[in-house]
């Protein structure tokens, strides 16, 4: 296949193993890099990226700002579906994957590219959310994925590459672990977090201050809600990316959003990740409590499992896949109704609903009360008692016939 490949592009990051991949490209395939960097919310990461990509090899870099897109088509299409993977993690890496596999599969086009690389490992998850969406969006690039054919076999191997080479990596043997960032959250693994014995050190975190350093008093904030989509903080207006920049902020000066869990990837292995999501659960928390208001019984114990599904799609790879399209319509009924306003009580890294209300709210006061009301006749509850438990009658004859 070398012979064919003419010019790669590579989603690259300037991490470790990107920074070694232009290079072990060029000399493997003796091919063009063009390199292409997302602008998913990283923020300072990006500082200096053109200078590198183009100091260790590249022939030129596209560095695309796509944080407006990825709040508006992916991260709030994944809130208002309530996706959360084994009931902890937010999703912050997986639903940034398919929008940087979709735009590099774009320049790829656009520079005539014979195939698409990346950087993630053969055992991760990310090597799924990048080459399920290169083949969904163009079944034909060539795919090229340097940890799975390569003769480096760990990240202190890449490091020793990346010193014989002059490549400047920003990790050092002393501290191996790694993480993403992104508008949404920040995760870390990996080095000292492998062994799920070892608690986290604190001055890895870098959006959330320790709970112990929170503040004594209680920060409440409200959140108002259009049809499922996030619109205002304690009544102003916010677009997307700087309403989940401000409550990052708040939420990280409140200990809120870290969650510390084995997860199970879907090669099959288990994985230790340390997540940062403080605006996101605030987000999901105020959310899931609007539902309740507005959603049915019967509808919201289908949402859970829409949700679940949902989550598992993002999860795997799968966002450019029929099933999340057809999940969508029924997310997007559901959330017609859920307009309203969300007050969240954030201490010592706790978020906690204290109060909600939606323009079209199915909570009824008059119905709920213990007080003497004029809607609810006591006495139906009997006959309908006596429907619900006739199985467990009959079988109690039954049994007693027996």
């Amino acid at each position: 296949m070398s012979k064919q490949i003419k010019k790669v592009v590579l989603a690259y990051s300037g991490g470790l193993d990107t920074s070694i991949i232009i290079h072990w490209l060029k000399k493997e395939y003796g091919c063009e890099v063009v390199a292409f960097a997302a602008n998913v919310g990283q923020n300072e990461e990006l500082s200096g990226l053109k200078q590198k990509a183009l100091k260790t090899g590249a022939s030129k870099i596209y560095i695309e700002d796509l944080t407006k897109e990825f709040v508006e088509d992916y991260i709030w299409p994944m809130l208002k579906a309530g996706a959360v993977y084994e009931d902890k993690y937010l999703l912050g890496t997986s639903i940034a994957r398919p929008l940087i596999a979709k735009k590099q599969i774009e320049i790829a086009k656009k520079e005539n590219a014979d195939a698409v690389a990346h950087g993630c490992t053969g055992k991760g998850n990310d090597q799924l959310r990048f080459e399920l969406t290169f083949k969904a969006l163009d079944p034909k690039i060539k795919i090229i994925a340097p940890w799975r054919t390569w003769d480096l076999k760990s990240r202190e191997e890449e490091i020793a590459y990346a010193k014989k080479y002059g490549i400047p990596v920003p990790v050092t043997k002393k501290k191996p672990y790694s993480s993403d960032r992104n508008l949404w959250h920040i995760s870390f693994e990996g080095g000292i977090l492998e062994n799920p014995w070892n608690e986290p050190p604190e001055e890895m975190f870098l959006l959330t201050v320790s709970p112990e350093k929170a503040p004594n008093k209680a920060t409440y904030v409200e959140i108002g809600f259009v049809k499922g989509i996030p619109a205002s903080i304690n009544g102003v207006k916010y677009d997307g990316v700087k309403l989940i920049e401000k409550l990052n902020k708040i939420g990280g000066a409140n200990g809120v959003g870290r969650v510390d869990i084995v997860e199970n990837r879907v090669v099959g292995m288990k994985s230790r990740g340390v997540y940062e999501t403080p605006g996101g659960t605030i987000l999901m928390t105020a959310h899931q409590a609007l539902e309740t208001l507005c959603l049915d019984r019967q509808t919201m114990v289908w949402k859970k499992k829409v949700s679940d599904k949902y989550a598992e799609l993002i999860y795997a790879g799968f966002w450019f896949s029929p099933l999340r399209a057809a999940l969508d319509a029924f997310v997007d009924q559901t959330q017609a109704t859920v307009t309203g306003t969300v007050r969240v009580k954030l201490y010592k890294g706790n978020c906690t609903v204290v109060g909600r209300k939606a323009d079209k709210s199915l909570y009824q006061p008059d119905l709920a009360t213990f007080e003497a009301d004029t809607v609810y006749n006591q006495y139906d509850a009997e006959g309908f008692i006596n429907l619900l438990g006739l199985p467990l009658k009959v079988q109690a004859l039954v049994n007693k016939k027996k």
